[in-house]
C-alpha cells in the first residue's frame, strides 16, 4: 500500500487538474475542491505510510490547523495576507474561511518539504528553501483563484507588475507564515522527517508537475501569461534545481 496508494492519489489528481481547464462555472469549482481533496489525502497519507503516525499529526498539527489559524485571523484583522474575503463557492466555511483552504496548505507543504530535504544539508537552510518552494507556488495559485472570483482583496495594490487584483504584501504573508510552518514541521517530527526516501517518487512527482502544468496552464489555456512568468521564474528557481539533481542519495543532516 505504501507504494501503489500515493501513486494512484496522483493519477487521479492529475486528471482532475487536467479537466479543470476543459470546465467552467459550479463544475470547475467542484474540480477546484476536489483537487485540493485529492492532494490533501495524497501528502497526509505519504507522510503517514513513509514515516510514521508522528509526523503525519505533525504535518496536520503545523499546516492544517496552522494554516487553518493564520487564514482566521488573515480574514478577520488583515494580517499577514492584506484585507481579503472569501465567496461562497468553494464549499462550507468557518470563521469566514472555506474549509478546504487549510486542506491547500498541507498538500502542498508536504513536497516542499520533502523537495527542500534534497537540496539542502541543515535544518535552517531547508526550512528556507522549503518555505520559499511554497511561497512560490502562490504566485500561481492567487492568480488563478481570483480570475475565478473565489477570493478578493479589498485594497489590492502594490500588484506584481501584469498581476492584478493581489497585493504584493499577500505574496510576503505567505513567505512568513511558510517558514514559521515549516519551522514547526522539522521541530515536531525532528530526524524522522528529516530522511530522504525512495518512496518520495511520488511526491517530487507531485511537485514537479504542479510546476510544469501551472506554467502551461496559466500561459496557454487560462489567459494569464504573468502569472506564468513570475511563477515560472520564482517557483523554477527552488523547482528546477531539483529536477537536476541526478542523484537520490540522502543529504546528511
Amino acid at each position: 500500500m505504501a507504494r501503489v496508494l500515493p501513486w494512484a492519489l496522483l493519477g487521479v489528481l492529475v486528471l482532475t487538474q487536467i479537466c479543470y481547464p476543459l470546465t467552467g462555472g459550479g463544475l470547475r469549482a467542484a474540480l477546484t475542491v476536489g483537487t485540493v481533496v485529492l492532494g490533501y489525502l495524497l501528502s497526509v497519507s505519504h507522510a503517514l505510510l513513509t514515516r510514521g503516525a508522528r509526523t503525519a499529526a505533525a504535518l496536520v498539527a503545523t499546516a492544517t490547523l496552522g494554516g487553518f489559524a493564520v487564514e482566521a485571523v488573515g480574514v478577520a484583522t488583515g494580517f499577514p495576507f492584506g484585507t481579503y474575503d472569501y465567496s461562497g463557492q468553494l464549499g462550507p466555511k468557518l470563521l469566514g474561511v472555506p474549509l478546504i483552504i487549510p486542506l491547500a496548505w498541507t498538500w502542498m507543504a508536504w513536497p516542499a518539504w520533502l523537495a527542500a530535504l534534497r537540496l539542502a544539508r541543515s535544518t535552517a537552510a531547508r526550512i528556507a528553501l522549503a518555505a520559499a518552494g511554497l511561497a512560490a507556488w502562490d504566485l500561481f495559485l492567487d492568480p488563478q483563484m481570483v480570475a475565478e472570483g473565489y477570493w478578493t482583496w479589498d485594497s489590492p495594490t502594490p500588484a506584481l507588475p501584469g498581476v492584478p487584483g493581489i497585493p504584493v504584501g499577500n505574496y510576503l504573508g505567505w513567505l512568513g507564515f511558510a517558514a514559521v510552518l515549516m519551522a514547526g514541521l522539522a521541530a515536531a517530527t525532528g530526524s524522522r522527517a528529516a530522511v530522504v526516501l525512495p518512496g518520495d517518487a511520488p511526491m517530487l512527482a507531485l511537485w514537479w508537475w504542479t510546476y510544469a502544468s501551472s506554467v502551461l496552464a496559466h500561459a496557454v489555456f487560462l489567459g494569464l501569461p504573468a502569472s506564468a512568468a513570475w511563477g515560472g521564474v520564482l517557483m523554477g528557481a527552488v523547482v528546477l534545481p531539483l529536477a537536476l539533481r541526478r542523484s537520490r542519495r540522502p543529504v546528511p543532516a
